[in-house]
């Protein structure tokens, strides 16, 4: 077979693997345009369609998201749980994960196992067990927002140690060697050099936090302490199954609207700091000026 033959053949698009892909990608997203299609409709219907309207956004004087205390609560609910653990998790796990790339020994392998249990661990197990630890052991913590705000944290750590710490083992320990070579200190080397390299990892890794947080059910629901503590997954399963109206889907498109929001603040504030700095050149330009100063 010729060059050209192979090169034609390789060029060619599969198109098995073309409509399967595309396929899925109705399959994924038809669902959820539909949800999002009925939240502006102007009945109370979720399944038959009566007219463009955003009655259920605000101009419904009872049963519309901006009117009805029990959505906006839980809406700020979601909101602040996932702000405040992006807030906790994202410090706390880039701090484990350089100690944990730079702790060489036997405990140090038991502490990344123990660290990535969360992901092989069913969540009902996980939510059981902080429900049972918190009621029981923890007598200065009452179920509501602390307990699922120690919840999320605690399962959200462990991608945020695997998204910086594999962004970690790529840069390697050149770039930090050489700073401390030009006399930085240790807190100087990774002030200068390191994080301005992990910033990508550390934004990928806040906005994975930001969408797990938000989209948790089995946690929120078991450390809740009742309807002033729900949030948004909580309350639409609470609720789907009664009388539903469409505020529910409007509920729900304002938190996948925040989540978009989130996605595309992040790209934008990232090729941002790329046109600045360049991120291939970022940790020699550092060295430069750690050099120069």
């Amino acid at each position: 077979m010729s060059a050209a033959a192979v090169r034609s053949g390789a060029a060619r698009t599969p198109r098995f693997l073309a409509f399967f892909t595309g396929a899925y990608i109705l399959w994924s997203l038809v669902p959820v345009a539909i949800a999002v299609l009925f939240s502006f409709n102007s009945g109370r219907s979720r399944s038959t369609w009566q007219g463009f309207s955003l009655r259920w956004y605000y101009s419904d004087p009872f049963g519309s998201v901006w009117n009805d205390e029990s959505l906006r609560n839980a809406l700020r609910n979601s909101l602040v749980l996932a702000v405040l653990s992006i807030l906790i998790a994202t410090p706390v796990g880039v701090g484990l994960a350089l100690g944990l790339t730079r702790w060489r020994s036997r405990p140090a392998k038991v502490a990344n196992g123990v660290l990535l249990l969360p992901l092989v661990t069913p969540e009902l197990v996980v939510g059981t067990a902080l429900f049972l630890v918190i009621t029981n052991g923890y007598s200065f913590m009452d179920l509501g927002r602390t307990a699922q705000l120690v919840g999320h944290v605690t399962f959200s750590l462990t991608y945020v140690v695997i998204v910086v710490r594999s962004r970690l083992l790529s840069i390697g320990p050149d770039l930090e060697e050489a700073a401390r070579d030009l006399g930085a200190t240790s807190l100087q080397a990774v002030r200068l050099i390191v994080l301005p390299l992990l910033t990508p990892a550390i934004f990928a890794a806040g906005v994975l936090v930001f969408a797990t947080s938000i989209d948790d059910f089995v946690v929120s629901s078991l450390l809740s302490s009742g309807s002033g503590t729900e949030t948004v997954p909580v309350k639409i399963y609470g609720s789907v199954r009664g009388g539903a109206t469409p505020a529910l889907n409007a509920l729900a498109t304002i938190m996948l609207a925040a989540s978009m929001l989130a996605l595309v603040g992040v790209f934008v504030i990232m090729r941002l700091m790329r046109r600045r700095q360049g991120d291939d050149n970022a940790g020699e330009n550092s060295l430069k000026e750690l050099a120069a100063w």
